[in-house]
């Protein structure tokens, strides 16, 4: 990939965007298509790295002899390396080049993705899943860089900032779409053949699609040597806890207690050397700020609150025993709704209505909550058409203007500040996942619990009822079970499995109001923080008419 881009391009460019960004050179209109659809590649790559794994779980358990808690470490391993890997991949970016930050990073991805396919056990498709978390930083920086490269300055914050990070958003349906016929072509071989072609695919963009290289600056001096570790330890250790707690359960595996220690120590550790620094990686006197962190609060809640999909959803389906291939309808109209609100908002997006598109995105996650808590054990995916469009939808709401809202506060500051809000964004998204997930999975086990106790003081075998029901159940095995205490026996077993998952339903349905509620109070925090931020605001003076 050379510095300048090869084709042909106006004799004078135009004026420069936002500091820190490369200065804008015009293309011609097919270079402008090609720059958009590397950045929508760029961007799916990265986003079925961790997706068609997420999304398979169960399907490749079989495939490495593993059982449901130890498959859970693929993806916590990921999160876990993932959000240092991108901070230590940004500032190699800003240090030594566009050039050296595109290639070297997209090779390693490359070999990364292809060492999946040695991967034959569970432990070192761990290892390498971890790996995997650093490789793929680069790719949603690059995604984003080879949007904004095509648009001139006024649309970079606007155009740019939605459809940079449409590839990744439309990554999650599309591992669901796909896998069935991945897994149908090859097992998991099938899945990691795919990710190995789109990395192959993306280093080649890389090395052919040129970038017009943004001003380097020196970020890495010798203390890095203590902040990195220290910031890798902590992130990784709170990322294992928030990811393995629930499957383990907090208070029955000790080293869950010594991990968390671990991470809050090592933390507090890089705060303290963070403070005392003259160039820290993170501005930590700027993002403990009042604004800052009223900011970061709410990017965390409603990442929290945009959970109901990826846990309480997707659980729901696992409990109803629906299928990847039973829901391709339903994320093909995900994707279509992520993609519309996204275009929506590119046209309409500006600094003062961010708070009007993150209200319009809690109203759309109360509704679709309020309507999946209606669910029963015969709900089937065109029930949640319209609830989990409404979600994709609040999901292309929310990260465009969170993105905007911080990277402008940034800016503002210098651009030195850049890779600061990085931290704060990238850090709340992850973490506001990892805590929906540790929460909300914990909040349904202990739901199940209270339901199957509740269930099973109901069920008598003095009920006529329930003794009809036994009978329906165990007729079942009448041609192969000849003695009727068996097959009674049979009955009996079958009405407890469904008395579970009918507690598991009733679960499910108090997560989603429970998520219905706590978009309701969100609202109205938004609503009072707005109200007092007008009332603060000081009047124009009025001036004096003419006689």
């Amino acid at each position: 990939m050379n510095e300048q881009a090869p084709i042909a391009v106006a004799p004078a460019p135009a004026p420069a965007g936002p500091p820190g960004m490369a200065p804008f050179v015009p293309k011609p209109p097919l270079w402008n298509m090609v720059y958009v659809i590397s950045s929508i590649v760029l961007g799916i790559t990265q986003g079925l790295g961790l997706n068609l794994v997420t999304a398979n779980l169960t399907g490749l358990q079989a495939s490495f002899g593993a059982t449901a808690t130890e498959m859970a470490w693929l993806p916590t391993v990921y999160f876990a390396t993932n959000m240092t890997g991108t901070i230590v991949m940004f500032k190699i970016r800003s240090q030594f080049g566009m050039r050296r930050f595109a290639e070297l990073g997209i090779i390693v991805y490359a070999l990364i993705v292809l060492a999946h396919l040695f991967a034959h056990d569970l432990q070192s498709a761990i290892w390498v899943r971890a790996i995997m978390g650093i490789a793929a930083a680069p790719l949603s920086t690059l995604a984003f860089f080879y949007m904004l490269e095509w648009l001139p300055p006024a649309k970079k914050l606007t155009i740019g900032l939605c459809f940079g990070m449409l590839g990744s958003s439309l990554s999650l349906p599309l591992a669901r779409i796909i896998s069935p016929d991945l897994l149908a072509m090859g097992d998991w071989q099938g899945l990691y053949m795919v990710e190995a072609g789109l990395a192959l695919v993306s280093l080649a963009i890389v090395f052919l699609v040129p970038l017009v290289p943004p001003p380097r600056a020196k970020v890495f001096d010798k203390d890095d040597i203590i902040s990195l570790p220290l910031m890798a330890a902590g992130f990784a250790c709170i990322a294992i806890v928030l990811g393995m707690g629930r499957v383990y359960w907090w208070l029955e595996a000790p080293w869950i207690g010594v991990l968390l220690a671990v991470g809050i120590g090592s933390l507090v550790l890089f705060c303290l050397v963070e403070l005392h620094r003259k160039n820290p990686i993170i501005d930590l006197r700027w993002l403990f700020g009042r604004d800052m962190l009223i900011f970061a609060g709410s990017l965390i809640v409603i990442r929290l609150l945009l959970s109901e999909q990826s846990v309480g959803v997707f659980g729901l389906f696992s409990v109803l025993n629906l299928q990847n291939d039973q829901l391709i309808g339903l994320f093909s109209i995900v994707g279509v709704a992520t993609f519309a609100a996204t275009a929506g908002l590119s046209m309409v997006m500006k600094p003062a209505r961010v708070p009007l598109f993150h209200l319009t995105a809690l109203v759309l996650i109360a509704i679709a909550a309020w309507m999946d808590s209606q669910s029963t054990v015969l709900s089937r995916p065109e029930q949640f058409f319209v609830s989990q469009a409404l979600i994709g939808m609040a999901t292309g709401l929310f990260l465009p203007p969170a993105m905007l809202h911080g990277f402008l506060r940034a800016l503002a500051r210098g651009p030195q500040y850049i890779l600061s809000f990085l931290t704060v964004f990238l850090t709340s998204q992850t973490l506001g996942g990892l805590l929906g997930s540790a929460i909300f999975g914990s909040f349904v086990t202990l739901r199940e619990q209270f339901h199957s106790n509740v269930i099973a003081q109901g069920i008598t075998l003095l009920d006529p009822l329930v003794a009809q029901r036994i009978q329906a159940y165990g007729g079942a095995y009448a041609r192969v079970l000849t003695d009727p205490a068996q097959r009674d026996a049979r009955g009996l077993a079958l009405l407890g499995q469904s008395a579970t998952q009918q507690a598991n339903v009733l679960a499910y349905n108090d997560l989603f109001f429970l998520i219905f509620a706590a978009s309701l109070a969100a609202i109205a925090v938004l609503l009072t923080h707005l109200a007092l931020a007008a009332l603060s605001k000081p009047a124009a003076p009025l001036q004096a008419q003419p006689a």
